[in-house]
């Protein structure tokens, strides 16, 4: 028997240059962590790194009992470069150039992430699961979750601390319910990390 999956996906909260959570950023983990306590959370997951893990355990601290678990999976890396003949005659050259700035990409790494994080569970009561993770693994599992291209992971821009939730349930197909949702940050706290021309107030 299948059930329903309620993945609940963040990415970490506002870091400094060593890598660690600014004050800033830890308050946006609590206050995420607040925000989930009216869900029935069945376990948390994160990322090694630093930024990820101690967000991941403020976090945890406002559920208690909660199990967290540490991912490789769920980790900062490039999931998927596309060719130049994938992408938009326009912009192609933009994302192209953006995308490998950065690291080689590692597609069993994110294959792995999406066969631990998507998809109907088994059992009979509804899984409730916090991902804790970086930008690009949430528009790859946004972007799997909507089957669109592989490249459009290079479209999402998520914000620290946000919350986007998506549901997996038998028979149906896999379900947005919110993206990137900052209703739990006050605006001072909403959109670090990007540039000023993404924030929407």
């Amino acid at each position: 028997m299948l059930t329903t999956r309620y993945l609940f996906l963040t990415r970490h909260g506002e870091a400094g240059p060593n890598g660690r959570l600014t004050e800033a950023g830890q308050r946006q983990a609590v206050l995420l962590g607040l925000r989930l306590r009216d869900v029935p959370v069945t376990s948390i997951h994160h990322g090694p790194l630093p930024r990820a893990a101690e967000t991941a355990q403020l976090i945890a601290a406002q559920l208690p009992g909660v199990p967290i678990h540490v991912d490789e999976s769920a980790g900062d890396f490039v999931p998927y470069l596309p060719k130049r003949e994938e992408l938009p005659e326009t912009s192609g050259d933009l994302l192209l150039a953006f995308a490998r700035q950065f690291p080689p990409a590692d597609e069993e790494l994110a294959a792995d992430a999406e066969r631990r994080f998507s998809g109907p569970v088994p059992g009979s009561e509804p899984r409730y699961q916090v991902v804790v993770t970086h930008n690009f693994l949430v528009g790859w599992l946004v972007r799997a979750a909507q089957d669109a291209p592989p490249w459009r992971w290079l479209t999402f821009s998520h914000a620290n601390a946000g919350l986007t939730v998506l549901q997996y349930s038998p028979g149906r197909p896999a379900a947005l319910l919110t993206y990137n949702d900052l209703s739990h940050l006050p605006a001072e706290l909403r959109w670090t990390g990007f540039p000023p021309d993404f924030y929407i107030p």
